[in-house]
């Protein structure tokens, strides 16, 4: 193995590839133990569909964002899915690390638009998974049913080919925007990411919240997006 793939093949601080519970969850979806490219694509769909996004609840601290902490409460936001799948990857000994970038995302819930104040997602996290010879960008956030609800393109992975998030969806509406790549990195960035947090986002995360934890409480993101595509289509039928 080449040495400079070292650091993405052992475990991190969030990305926890020894974890018992994450050893266990890699060894129940890699049903191609020989074939690492069969295997990294049975772990995205695990992830992606197995793992519920919830955006409303974005902590921005190792505890909240550890491997294992996704599969106990069996949900998270971009970062942590994609801290899940490389975790996944690595204890099946496929190098793979996070990749970040800022993106413009055209599909929220007004709840999101609200707390967030921009459109801007800064550091959108993905994963890079180290695949006969190259590294393929995928990401898993967004799970299949949630794609159905939003009307969006959901993101296949065949394991040679970038799965990054389409720029229109399936009505031809404007879906997501690169704006600027972050890099990608061993384990979460977490200095880095609080310190644009903290700019970008002063409502959410300073003062009080300085701590790096910003939440909805009780609200529910699949939830709010049935309601606003109930509301729309009543609204269109008016």
């Amino acid at each position: 193995m080449d040495p400079e793939l070292a650091p993405y093949l052992a475990p991190g601080p969030t990305v926890e590839s020894a974890h018992p519970a994450v050893v266990d969850f890699a060894r129940a979806h890699a049903k191609h133990e020989a074939d690492a490219v069969k295997t990294a694509v049975a772990l995205y769909y695990a992830v992606r569909d197995g793992i519920r996004y919830d955006p409303y609840s974005a902590v921005l601290t190792t505890d909240g964002l550890r491997a294992s902490g996704v599969l106990a409460t069996g949900r998270g936001w971009c970062v942590p899915k994609a801290v899940l799948l490389a975790a996944a990857c690595r204890s099946r000994g496929i190098p793979a690390r996070l990749g970040f970038a800022d993106v413009r995302n055209h599909l929220s819930t007004a709840r999101l638009r609200e707390q967030m104040q921009s459109e801007v997602f800064y550091w959108h996290g993905y994963t890079s998974i180290h695949l006969d010879g190259r590294w393929v960008k995928v990401t898993p956030a967004f799970n299949i049913e949630l794609c159905t609800k939003f009307v969006l393109l959901p993101l296949e992975f065949e394991g040679r080919s970038d799965s990054l998030y389409p720029p229109f969806d399936r009505a031809g509406k404007r879906h997501m925007e690169y704006l600027r790549g972050r890099g990608e990195h061993a384990d979460v960035p977490l200095d880095a990411m609080l310190a644009t947090f903290r700019e970008k986002y002063p409502h959410m995360y300073g003062g009080a919240a300085a701590a790096g934890a910003a939440s909805l409480g009780d609200a529910d993101f699949s939830r709010d997006v049935e309601k606003e595509i109930a509301d729309a289509a009543a609204g269109r039928s008016t």
